[in-house]
Protein backbone atom coordinates (compact mmCIF):
# COMPACT_ATOMS: atom_id res chain seq x y z
CA UNK A 1 0.00 0.00 0.00
CA UNK A 2 1.26 3.49 -0.82
CA UNK A 3 2.34 5.45 2.27
CA UNK A 4 -0.12 8.25 1.49
CA UNK A 5 -3.11 5.90 1.68
CA UNK A 6 -4.86 4.90 4.86
CA UNK A 7 -7.12 1.93 5.52
CA UNK A 8 -10.06 4.34 5.46
CA UNK A 9 -9.26 5.67 2.00
CA UNK A 10 -12.53 5.66 0.00
CA UNK A 11 -10.68 4.24 -3.01
CA UNK A 12 -9.89 1.09 -1.01
CA UNK A 13 -13.46 0.42 0.15
CA UNK A 14 -16.04 -1.39 -1.90
CA UNK A 15 -19.09 0.58 -2.85
CA UNK A 16 -22.65 -0.71 -2.90
CA UNK A 17 -22.59 -1.21 -6.66
CA UNK A 18 -19.47 -3.38 -6.52
CA UNK A 19 -20.97 -5.40 -3.67
CA UNK A 20 -24.21 -5.84 -5.61
CA UNK A 21 -22.27 -7.11 -8.62
CA UNK A 22 -20.33 -9.56 -6.43
CA UNK A 23 -23.60 -10.68 -4.85
CA UNK A 24 -25.14 -11.32 -8.28
CA UNK A 25 -22.08 -13.34 -9.31
CA UNK A 26 -22.36 -15.44 -6.16
CA UNK A 27 -26.09 -15.96 -6.77
CA UNK A 28 -25.35 -17.17 -10.30
CA UNK A 29 -22.85 -19.67 -8.86
CA UNK A 30 -25.47 -20.77 -6.31
CA UNK A 31 -23.38 -19.61 -3.36
CA UNK A 32 -26.46 -18.22 -1.66
CA UNK A 33 -25.24 -17.83 1.92
CA UNK A 34 -22.07 -16.09 0.74
CA UNK A 35 -24.15 -13.84 -1.51
CA UNK A 36 -26.30 -12.88 1.46
CA UNK A 37 -23.24 -11.75 3.43
CA UNK A 38 -21.99 -9.58 0.56
CA UNK A 39 -25.45 -8.17 -0.15
CA UNK A 40 -26.02 -7.36 3.54
CA UNK A 41 -22.93 -5.15 3.30
CA UNK A 42 -24.37 -3.44 0.22
CA UNK A 43 -27.67 -2.92 2.04
CA UNK A 44 -25.86 -1.30 4.97
CA UNK A 45 -24.17 1.11 2.54
CA UNK A 46 -27.38 1.92 0.65
CA UNK A 47 -30.39 0.93 2.73
CA UNK A 48 -33.74 0.67 1.01
CA UNK A 49 -32.40 0.31 -2.53
CA UNK A 50 -34.72 -1.96 -4.49
CA UNK A 51 -32.09 -3.76 -6.57
CA UNK A 52 -30.12 -4.67 -3.45
CA UNK A 53 -33.21 -5.77 -1.54
CA UNK A 54 -34.33 -7.99 -4.41
CA UNK A 55 -30.96 -9.73 -4.66
CA UNK A 56 -30.65 -10.01 -0.87
CA UNK A 57 -34.14 -11.51 -0.61
CA UNK A 58 -33.23 -14.08 -3.28
CA UNK A 59 -30.05 -14.97 -1.41
CA UNK A 60 -31.96 -15.44 1.83
CA UNK A 61 -34.71 -17.46 0.16
CA UNK A 62 -32.33 -19.78 -1.65
CA UNK A 63 -30.19 -20.30 1.44
CA UNK A 64 -33.26 -21.43 3.39
CA UNK A 65 -33.64 -18.27 5.46
CA UNK A 66 -37.38 -17.95 4.88
CA UNK A 67 -38.14 -15.44 7.63
CA UNK A 68 -35.34 -13.15 6.49
CA UNK A 69 -36.46 -13.46 2.87
CA UNK A 70 -40.02 -12.58 3.91
CA UNK A 71 -38.86 -9.46 5.77
CA UNK A 72 -36.59 -8.42 2.90
CA UNK A 73 -39.27 -8.82 0.24
CA UNK A 74 -41.68 -6.84 2.43
CA UNK A 75 -39.04 -4.09 2.57
CA UNK A 76 -38.76 -4.28 -1.23
CA UNK A 77 -42.53 -3.79 -1.52
CA UNK A 78 -42.29 -0.78 0.81
CA UNK A 79 -39.89 0.72 -1.75
CA UNK A 80 -41.83 -0.45 -4.82
CA UNK A 81 -45.40 -1.60 -4.04
CA UNK A 82 -46.05 -2.41 -7.71
CA UNK A 83 -43.15 -4.86 -8.06
CA UNK A 84 -44.65 -8.03 -9.52
CA UNK A 85 -41.46 -9.92 -8.65
CA UNK A 86 -41.60 -8.57 -5.09
CA UNK A 87 -45.13 -9.91 -4.64
CA UNK A 88 -44.18 -13.25 -6.22
CA UNK A 89 -41.11 -13.63 -4.01
CA UNK A 90 -42.95 -12.58 -0.87
CA UNK A 91 -45.67 -15.11 -1.74
CA UNK A 92 -43.09 -17.86 -2.11
CA UNK A 93 -41.47 -16.91 1.22
CA UNK A 94 -44.83 -16.88 2.99
CA UNK A 95 -45.67 -20.27 1.45
CA UNK A 96 -42.48 -21.73 2.92
CA UNK A 97 -43.44 -20.29 6.29
CA UNK A 98 -46.82 -22.02 6.08
CA UNK A 99 -48.72 -18.75 5.74
CA UNK A 100 -50.72 -20.00 2.77
CA UNK A 101 -53.54 -17.45 2.63
CA UNK A 102 -51.10 -14.54 2.79
CA UNK A 103 -48.99 -16.25 0.13
CA UNK A 104 -52.04 -16.51 -2.11
CA UNK A 105 -52.75 -12.81 -1.77
CA UNK A 106 -49.27 -11.86 -2.94
CA UNK A 107 -49.17 -14.44 -5.71
CA UNK A 108 -52.52 -13.15 -7.02
CA UNK A 109 -51.10 -9.62 -6.94
CA UNK A 110 -48.03 -10.78 -8.88
CA UNK A 111 -50.26 -12.36 -11.53
CA UNK A 112 -52.43 -9.23 -11.71
CA UNK A 113 -49.37 -6.99 -12.11
CA UNK A 114 -47.78 -9.26 -14.72
CA UNK A 115 -50.57 -11.34 -16.30
CA UNK A 116 -48.30 -12.75 -19.00
CA UNK A 117 -45.90 -14.38 -16.55
CA UNK A 118 -46.22 -18.15 -16.54
CA UNK A 119 -43.82 -18.26 -13.55
CA UNK A 120 -46.22 -16.26 -11.39
CA UNK A 121 -49.32 -18.06 -12.70
CA UNK A 122 -47.77 -21.49 -12.13
CA UNK A 123 -46.77 -20.56 -8.57
CA UNK A 124 -50.35 -19.49 -7.86
CA UNK A 125 -51.71 -22.68 -9.44
CA UNK A 126 -49.34 -24.84 -7.34
CA UNK A 127 -50.57 -23.10 -4.21
CA UNK A 128 -54.03 -24.47 -4.98
CA UNK A 129 -57.19 -23.51 -3.19
CA UNK A 130 -55.32 -23.01 0.09
CA UNK A 131 -54.38 -19.55 -1.10
CA UNK A 132 -57.93 -18.52 -1.90
CA UNK A 133 -59.65 -16.03 0.36
CA UNK A 134 -62.46 -17.42 2.45
CA UNK A 135 -65.97 -16.40 1.57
Amino acid sequence: MEPWRTDDDPDDRENAYDLLQRGHALLEKRHYAQAAIVLERADRLEPGKGSILEALGRAYFNSGQSERSRATFEALLDVDPSSAYGHFALGQSLKRLGRIQEAGTHLRLAVALSPGSSLYRDALDRLGSGGSPRT
